[in-house]
């Protein structure tokens, strides 16, 4: 079963060849929902983190869930860039590792599309007074 995907502005088209049922076609806003949910179900994960403007706009109750996630589709795989803020006193290394796995997880199963590579930043650090 082969798949051929077409860029069409921010969607992309998955179609399957075998049956001409019609179309599935997947924005690339999607995709970063998904991933940012993805990221934030790992314990140590405080938040996801974003530019100046994504932090206003969550502050004013418009939650914005694709928020410190970048996402570049192309024909043959989906490359994945998100900046977390993690909770204080867990390791940054593991909890990088299974966000990554969970994301690239999430959206392969849910659009089966193949992600090729999960880059993680960490953009700070949450200290919670206990």
């Amino acid at each position: 079963m082969t798949k051929e995907f077409e860029d069409r502005g921010n969607t992309y088209t998955i179609r399957e060849n075998v049956s001409n049922i019609g179309e599935v076609r997947v924005a690339d806003e999607v995709v970063a929902i998904i991933a940012g949910l993805a990221a934030t179900e790992i314990e140590g994960v405080k938040s996801m983190a974003g530019n100046i403007t994504n932090e206003l706009v969550s502050k004013l109750g418009m939650k914005n869930l694709s928020k410190g996630v970048k996402v570049n589709v192309s024909e043959e795989n989906v490359s994945v860039d998100l900046a977390l803020n993690i909770r204080y006193g867990y390791e940054i290394p593991v909890v990088s590792k299974k966000v990554q796995e969970k994301v690239k997880s999430a959206i392969e199963t849910m659009t089966g599309l193949e992600v090729s590579v999960v880059n993680i930043k960490i953009a700070g650090v949450d200290v919670e007074a206990q």
